[in-house]
């Protein structure tokens, strides 16, 4: 079984969400963890587990930084971390698959899929072994607790329900070595 652990350096967690409907607010976690275990070369068993730190959630703007820690989103205080645990993967083709699994906000489990694309392996620095993964996915953010709904003053909805994810994942191989020191 080999063990991939992600580069949280030249990797990005992103989420998009509408915004008086007409725009969209981009943001991203700054600080997260993930790993991935497969024996096939090609990812088709992997298991994936992942963790992002709320407290680290960055918009561009200090202000929704911080609504957004509140208890009308993320509730950061009483969940610091959201996390994801796969449960199946399954193959569409050459390098696309569907991964099924849990996702955990404010102590709220719930099952999602996302789409991911395997860009290929590669030896990177030190010819330890580098893969490349696109994850996209959708998800309602008020079956997550996060019910916050506020109107402009001609009606308008402020914030969407709909949350996009979308992440760019450079993994990296763990050598034996690395794996024992860690154990």
């Amino acid at each position: 079984m080999a063990t991939w652990t992600i580069d949280p350096v030249h990797s990005e967690v992103k989420f998009k969400v509408k915004h008086l409907v007409v725009s969209t607010v981009t943001g991203n976690f700054q600080t997260f963890s993930g790993k991935l275990e497969a024996e096939k070369e090609d990812f088709s068993d992997a298991k994936i587990s992942f963790e992002a730190d709320v407290a680290s959630i960055n918009t561009h703007n200090e202000q929704r930084d911080g609504h957004l820690k509140s208890a009308d989103f993320f509730l950061a205080g009483e969940h610091p971390k959201l996390t994801f645990v796969s449960k199946s993967i399954e193959k569409k083709s050459g390098s696309e698959y569907v991964v099924t699994g849990d996702l955990n906000i404010r102590g709220i489990a719930k099952e999602i899929k996302l789409d991911v694309t395997y860009n290929g392996t590669i030896l990177g620095f030190g010819n330890q072994p580098v893969a490349g993964f696109e994850i996209t996915g959708k998800v309602n953010r008020k079956d997550f607790g996060m019910t916050f709904d506020a109107l402009t003053e001609a009606g308008g909805i402020i914030v969407g329900e709909e949350v996009k994810i979308e992440i760019e994942a450079e993994m990296q191989k763990q050598a034996a070595v690395e794996l024992a020191k860690a154990a």
